[in-house]
């Protein structure tokens, strides 16, 4: 006798993430209410401490990461890692309109582009050489090149947990948070040591840092003028997350027989429809605020609870290798942001 296949979850182009555990919403409550206060308090520590505030969800989760041995919160666990994560995704694309993209000139758009794309390359090709295979390096690569945990939770959820598991998403979102914490303290210094104007030291900042509020954060440090052209780059770099995740869907293999997926996630159509609507004018500003606080909170909530349903056990046995491929497209998408900072933009 054989088993019914489940159809896939929306964005489980492939059908090999886990099924979520069926509930009621009673059994959901649980596991969210646990995430939720997570993230409270990590939003607590970030407003009064200046903190980033995936990092403090992130490790908040890992100090509740005991909780995961409790079946009775795993329904609501995996509904706060997934599909409010999912949500999350579709509502950042309020943050972004097609108009600040093109206002950018075709050279630093074009600028944008490539280092997106080198600095995945650059993952992706250290990753094969440390053993940690492609997906890894797509995953790692991505966040850096892109915005950070955001991008790394949405790869992972196109990739699939058979090809970039909890313990990897974790490891990537351990080592983008530091590393984007960091970069937001050093990369204005050196745009003051290279007497970069605002334009060039926002292009720097904007195209390099890896989340999207510590990229805005050192823009406004260095001053107003580089804080506004970091926000429109950064935003840019925003943006191309729904056509890297395209393309990573529609060029992953559909298991042994290596056929094409699907189509798109509803999670990037819906970037790109709300991105369209944002980009006519007609979100009134308080709901376009609103919508943005809510994907924070959505997407923290999902780092949350991502965390603490993370297997430690492997994330101990992985060792260094994991950072040196996210410290190296670090390393990358600053060098060429420094190249086309210094020769391109003007």
């Amino acid at each position: 006798m054989t088993t019914p296949r489940t159809l896939p979850m929306a964005a489980d182009l492939y059908g090999d993430i886990e099924p979520s555990p069926k509930a009621t919403w009673r059994g959901y409550l649980p596991g969210v209410a646990i995430a939720a206060l997570g993230t409270l308090a990590a939003g607590f520590l970030s407003d009064h401490y200046g903190a980033p505030l995936t990092l403090m969800a992130l490790l908040i989760g890992l100090g509740l990461n005991f909780l995961s041995a409790d079946a009775r919160l795993t329904p609501g666990l995996a509904l706060a890692s997934r599909t409010l994560l999912r949500w999350g995704i579709v509502l950042v694309g309020v943050r972004i309109t097609f108009g600040q993209i093109a206002a950018l000139g075709p050279v630093a758009l074009l600028a944008v582009v490539a280092i997106v794309a080198a600095t995945m390359g650059i993952g992706i090709l250290v990753a094969r050489r440390l053993g940690l295979g492609p997906a890894f390096g797509t995953l790692a690569g991505g966040a850096v090149a892109i915005c950070g945990a955001s991008a790394a939770m949405a790869l992972a959820t196109t990739l699939g947990e058979k090809r970039a598991g909890q313990a990897q998403l974790t490891l990537v979102l351990v080592g983008i948070s530091a590393m984007s914490a960091t970069a937001m303290v050093l990369y204005p210094l050196i745009g003051h040591a290279l007497g970069m104007s605002d334009l060039r030291a926002g292009f720097l900042l904007g195209a390099s840092i890896h989340d999207v509020a510590q990229a805005l954060g050192a823009g406004y440090s260095y001053s107003k003028g580089a804080g506004e052209i970091a926000a429109i780059v950064k935003l840019t770099r925003v943006a191309l997350l729904a056509p890297v995740l395209a393309v990573v869907a529609l060029f992953l293999p559909r298991g042994e027989g290596g056929a094409r997926g699907p189509g798109l996630p509803w999670f990037v159509i819906g970037f790109f429809v709300l991105a369209g609507i944002n980009s006519l004018g007609v979100i009134p500003p308080v709901i376009a605020s609103g919508a943005e606080r809510t994907a924070t909170g959505l997407l923290a909530t999902a780092v949350t609870a991502t965390a603490i349903r993370s297997p430690l056990a492997q994330l101990l046995e992985a060792g260094p290798r994991p950072l040196f491929v996210i410290l190296a497209a670090t390393v990358g998408a600053l060098g060429l942001a420094l190249l086309a900072a210094q020769f391109l933009i003007h």
